[in-house]
């Protein structure tokens, strides 16, 4: 009732000036009452109203001490700082044991970037203050801002001690554990949290986030479903407690609790495409391309959709199809290397050589490094009847995997084409010592020089 009667209160302030701005009427108010109207205004982001109610407030109120620290506020939200501190000093003769003065000079040292500074004088607020969580939070900002992740950690978790309820705090604790890869600690402290405030939904939450990154997916599963008991609309806590379950091969429950995601709000590209994925795994490929198409047409730009439904068509052999929609992706996307790499993997199985060379080309130019995707390009090169290129392709390929066997064989077969008998028997010769037991891959790729009397002979001194 207490609460409802000063909300009733807060209301009726603000709506009294406002009718005074409209009617140009004078209306008293009390100090307190012109600090909450301008800070009202400010989080509405009304400057102006803000300005014209502390003018009119320090009209009436010329000595009010808070009055002018809400304007020592606006005036280091506009830069103005000199200003700011000569209005701070001014405050502090006056009333040397108010915390509120230390916390603006503060934020005035932290707006220069003086962060060390800005520290001192808040563990000064300290000595005054009666909000004690509020100043170690801020003191906890600014050890971020130095990337003191340790001291930070240490404030927030006073913070916390002093206000459990913070929820700011507590997402920047979590922050700075995980920042400092402790994530194990993180769960460990979140635990100590949550035996003093267990209907935390967020801590919960943030449980279940560090037990997934930890690859525990019974409890990070067991953490989302206590923030979903917490409150039944918390739609982050449905969707992670998917992703968990869907590690945990249990696709029915993932799919339940994506589909209490679409219930909450609207559906979302990313929670359809994951109740596809799992329809998929769960064999039934109706529903599972059903939801693949519901994803694109949720959010046409998503090129994750239409490689999932590429995929889909890759798996039933239905190359057709597949390039229709890896070419949506790249559409979308066009120099990201694993859709190109998918696009020539496609392509090679539909026989299209040259288009999938230009598909492993693009894959490599936009930072494939796989070995195989080399190999793959390498080989196609060859039966294009690009030996030169597959050549230059593969002394390439050899400054990333200089010790590889494969293209090694692949180099030998090549220069022995190509009459370059000398480096030929060169790369045969590397191709043996690294690993002689798969030889039989000159004999699948170049027959012909397999065949070679000479070769053979040179393959038969490795055979000790």
């Amino acid at each position: 009732m207490h609460l409802e009667h000063e909300e009733d209160d807060y209301n009726l302030s603000l709506s009294k000036f406002e009718s005074m701005l409209k009617t140009n009427k004078v209306f008293f108010f009390d100090s307190e009452e012109f600090e909450e109207i301008i800070l009202h205004y400010l989080d509405m982001g009304k400057s102006n109203l803000a300005k014209k109610a502390l003018k009119l407030g320090l009209e009436q109120h010329p000595k009010s001490t808070g009055l002018k620290l809400v304007q020592v506020e606006m005036l280091i939200y506009e830069d103005k700082l000199e200003v700011a501190e000569k209005l701070l000093n001014e405050l502090y003769a006056i009333e040397p044991t108010n915390e509120e003065i230390f916390i603006q000079k503060a934020n005035i040292y932290s707006k220069r970037d003086d962060h060390e500074k800005a520290v001192e004088l808040l563990q000064e607020a300290l000595k005054f203050t009666d909000d004690f969580a509020d100043v170690y939070n801020l003191i906890g900002m600014e050890y971020l801002f130095m990337d003191n992740l340790e001291m930070a950690k240490e404030n927030f978790i006073k913070c916390l001690e002093e206000d459990i309820n913070d929820q700011s705090a507590l997402y920047n604790v979590v922050y700075c554990f995980e920042f400092l890869d402790q994530n194990a600690d993180a769960i460990e402290y979140l635990k100590t949290y949550i035996d003093r405030n267990p209907y935390s939904e967020i801590a919960w939450h943030q449980s279940g986030r560090l037990y997934y990154g930890l690859k525990d997916y019974e409890n990070a599963v067991r953490a989302f479903e206590f923030a979903t008991y917490i409150d039944e609309y918390f739609l982050g806590a449905f969707m992670e407690k998917g992703k968990a379950l869907e590690r945990l091969k249990r696709y029915e429950e993932a799919i339940e609790s994506y589909n209490r995601t679409i219930e909450l709000d609207d559906p979302t590209s990313y929670a359809l495409l994951r109740i596809g994925k799992s329809y998929e795994k769960l064999g039934n490929k109706v529903e599972a391309l059903k939801y693949f198409n519901k994803t694109v047409h949720e959010d046409p730009l998503l090129d994750k959709g239409w490689i999932a439904i590429t995929d889909f068509y890759v798996r039933q052999k239905n190359y057709q199809k597949a390039l229709f929609y890896v070419n949506k992706a790249i559409a979308i996307d066009d120099q990201n290397r694993a859709y190109w790499k998918r696009y020539a993997n496609i392509n090679k199985a539909m026989n299209f050589f040259e288009e999938a060379e230009h598909g492993y080309r693009k894959a490599v130019e936009f930072g494939d490094a796989q070995l195989d995707t080399w190999l793959f390009w390498v080989d196609v090169l060859q039966f294009l009847g690009e030996f030169e290129s597959a050549i230059q392709t593969l002394l390439q390929a050899s400054e990333f995997f200089p010790d590889d066997y494969q293209i090694e064989y692949r180099l030998a077969g090549l220069y022995f084409t190509q009459n370059e008998d000398k480096k030929g028997t060169f790369h045969l010769s590397n191709a043996l010592r690294l690993n002689f037991k798969n030889r039989t891959i000159l004999e699948e790729l170049f027959p012909a020089v397999w065949d070679r009397k000479k070769v053979q002979n040179y393959i038969k001194k490795y055979d000790i």
